[in-house]
């Protein structure tokens, strides 16, 4: 992969850390997001999708009340509940003057563990980038104990990158890639402008901690880097202090560190539905229902279905067969087998009068879904 290709990259996942956006005093550095919102802005502008993971919330906090850093769990969960609304506050004021509208959205790690939670998030982040909304994401601190404990926003960007299918993920950070050795202790230290394996030696060299306001470091980001490889995503790791940086970066600039997919991004990303699932039910469809899926790319819908076999769950993977039970795709159904049962070959504008609700109007969408012929 060249780095002339991150030009052609159109879903981009931006991670800015405490550091990036703060003073050393905790308050917020509005100077910085008013350049992060107005680079992200002309991307957007541009035609690209962006998702941004931001950190911040403790450190507004701390800012907001003119405090000390917090030295327990409670102080930090209180501060980031204070500092959380601060930061939204500012980015929707700086988003806003550029025409741009923002959401935000807070997750918690049962967000990608839980098959339901995991889709209702991931079809809700689709959503949004499809009205043309860029979301900005925060771990749910005050409820994410775990996270507060060892957590970090590298890994949670990886994960919201993975969960989006990005075609990149970048990683703003106060160092400007990863280096053979700790460059703040080291002069010599040589900045590796790429990584296409991640060694024991990386990790050993990366274990010290971030800034006091944060929750990560290099040993972190190296996490991530793991993450986004293994799911054909790349990653660059570059200093918020570059100017232009994101939009350099999006060019195929050669700035910071870029970590290089293990494999193709698209496939692999969907390889665990074809072939790394067990399908927990299967759905026979008609005929008007194979050609929409093979030929025409569209979503699943109830009234293409003519049978349903297997006990399954909301946001479990299932097998989709046709009319003479070969397998054509596979994917993960936004309703359980006995909802699923009751809306069999019904049109969308039956469901919420049949269940007494309507989450969605396909069974398996597109975005969910492997094809397997």
């Amino acid at each position: 992969m060249k780095r002339e290709s991150l030009r052609n990259c159109k879903r981009i996942v931006v991670k800015v850390g405490t550091s990036s956006i703060t003073y050393p005093t905790g308050k917020v550095n509005l100077g910085k997001m008013e350049l992060l919102a107005r680079e992200l802005s002309d991307l957007h502008s541009a035609g690209r999708e962006l998702v941004l993971t931001s950190s911040g919330a403790v450190g507004a906090g701390v800012g907001k009340l003119n405090c000390p850093p917090p030295s327990t769990l409670p102080e930090k969960q209180a501060l980031a509940a204070i500092g959380q609304g601060i930061l939204m506050h500012m980015y929707e004021k700086f988003f806003s003057e550029y025409s741009k509208s923002v959401a935000q959205v807070l997750l918690t790690r049962d967000c990608f563990s839980d098959p339901e939670r995991y889709l209702n998030s991931r079809n809700t982040l689709f959503s949004l980038l499809n009205f043309g909304v860029i979301p900005i994401i925060n771990e749910n601190d005050t409820v994410a104990v775990d996270e507060l404990k060892f957590g970090d926003n590298d890994t949670l960007s990886a994960m919201v990158a993975c969960n989006v299918e990005a075609d990149l993920l970048i990683i703003l950070s106060d160092i400007d890639g990863l280096y053979d050795s700790d460059p703040r202790k080291n002069k010599s230290a040589r900045l590796i402008p790429e990584v296409s394996e991640i060694t024991q030696t990386m990790v050993e060299n990366s274990k010290a901690k971030g800034s006091l306001l944060s929750s990560g470091g290099m040993f972190t980001k190296l996490s991530a880097a793991r993450m986004t490889m293994l799911g054909g995503i790349p990653m660059v790791i570059a200093s918020s202090e570059e100017p232009d940086i994101i939009r350099r970066v999006a060019k195929g600039e050669h700035l910071g560190t870029l970590f290089l997919p293990s494999r193709e991004g698209y496939a692999s990303r969907r390889q665990w539905i074809a072939v790394g699932s067990a399908a927990k039910g299967w759905l026979t469809v008609d005929g008007g229902a194979e050609e929409a899926l093979l030929r025409r790319g569209k979503s699943l819908l109830p009234s293409g279905v003519v049978k349903i076999e297997g006990l399954f769950e909301v946001g479990e993977v299932v097998g989709v067969k046709n009319a003479s039970g070969l397998e054509i795709a596979r994917g993960i159904s936004n309703y359980g087998h006995d909802d699923a049962v009751k809306i069999l070959g019904k049109h969308t504008a039956e469901i919420e009068k049949i269940l007494g609700h309507k989450h969605y109007e396909e069974l398996i969408h597109r975005n969910n879904m492997a094809i397997l012929a």
